[in-house]
């Protein structure tokens, strides 16, 4: 029995080596078939033939058609070979705006290197020329006193309202004068010695600060053009007074009227000419949301800072005169009276108005208190 059991197991095994043997004969068979790539690597020596594949590849499909103006193409976003010129001219843009098509503009570098250069450095020395000339009169000349003795008795010069619209606009002025100073010279005599930080705070101070004084400024200008012009009209005395230098150089003050022809002819082209011109290009340089491109703002930028420099060193003259350059000036602009005396020797011809009643000021006796101006009362 166990004889039968042992033959049986031995027909099995015989049998799952012949099932082996028959399968790998066919996947063989079939492999030789196929023209499939070799999957090991072929003996050295042997002799090997090396079959490629021959698979039908489908041909790929034509891109579609992009619309006209359309940057679904290839390559679209590649830098131009002559950068510079197309980075000027007006491209795709999908901001709203005036020039918000336009990523660089040339001018821009024109307006900086003239603003930075010319305007900077020949305004400096202007400047510093014209405050140099006034103290190098005022060490060899001094201030301008009165020939005579004062006599006590006082005439009004200014009223309330006429001198609180020039301190306004006074105080003003020196606030913009020395922002504007800081932000076009501050650079190059503040920054070296304060650093980075400092002046990187002075300056947003300086630009905040000139911002909101200048449309106080304009208003203050208005205000005093409309109380002043009808004393600052040209007579035929002032050219004679400004023939004469002002009697500055010697000789004795020309006779003149409320104001002289060199206060007239600050009026005028000062007050009126630079003030207009700075308040101009100062209120469109205020507000850009008044969507003026950038040229408009640059012309402005250069335009303003040359009137006001002319308007500082005119200032400087005004200044000099109305405080230590002339006895008795700026009294006449903080009190509101001035000594018949200095009325006479450097106003006579208002003078004489005055005292024949032709004028609204008054006269005050000496010895007695002054009068209220009109307003202060």
């Amino acid at each position: 029995m166990l004889g039968s059991q042992a033959r049986r197991i031995g027909a099995l095994i015989l049998g799952m080596s012949f099932a082996l043997l028959a399968t790998a004969a066919l996947a063989q068979q079939s492999s030789k078939e196929s023209p499939s790539a070799p999957t090991t690597a072929p003996v050295t020596g042997a002799d090997v033939k090396q079959v490629s594949p021959s698979v039908d590849t489908p041909k790929a499909a034509s891109p579609p058609t992009p619309s006209q103006g359309s940057t679904a193409v290839p390559g679209w976003n590649n830098p131009p070979a002559d950068w510079t010129a197309l980075s000027e001219k007006p491209q795709y843009a999908s901001i709203p705006g005036r020039e918000t098509n336009r990523l660089i503009q040339g001018e821009g570098r024109e307006w900086r290197a003239f603003r930075n250069g010319k305007v900077t450095q020949y305004g400096g020395w202007i400047i510093a020329i014209v405050f140099a000339l006034i103290m190098i009169y005022y060490l060899i000349k001094g201030p301008i006193k009165l020939h005579g003795q004062p006599t006590g008795r006082l005439i009004e010069r200014f009223d309330a309202v006429e001198r609180t619209t020039h301190w306004v606009m006074a105080i003003c002025f020196v606030a913009l004068a020395v922002s504007g100073v800081i932000i076009l010279w501050g650079k190059y005599i503040i920054l070296p010695w304060l650093g980075y930080t400092g002046f990187a705070w002075l300056t947003i101070v300086a630009k905040n600060l000139h911002n909101f004084v200048g449309p106080l400024f304009i208003f203050s200008i208005v205000v005093l053009a409309l109380l002043f012009v009808k004393d600052n009209l040209l007579k035929g005395y002032d050219f004679s007074w400004l023939a004469k230098g002002g009697g500055m150089l010697g000789g004795g003050e020309p006779p003149s009227g409320r104001f002289n022809g060199g206060e007239k002819i600050w009026f005028w082209a000062g007050v009126v000419v630079l003030g207009a011109f700075v308040s101009v290009t100062g209120l469109i340089l205020d507000f850009p949301n008044w969507n003026q491109v950038r040229n408009v703002m640059q012309e402005a930028n250069v335009i303003h800072a040359i009137a006001a420099i002319l308007f500082i060193c005119g200032a400087m003259g005004h200044t000099y005169l109305g405080t230590i350059g002339m006895q008795g000036a700026y009294k006449a602009m903080r009190d509101g009276y001035v000594d018949e005396q200095w009325a006479k020797e450097h106003h006579s011809i208002w003078y004489q108005e005055v005292k024949d009643g032709k004028r609204p000021e008054r006269i005050v006796p000496a010895g007695g208190a002054a009068a209220p101006a009109p307003g202060d009362d």
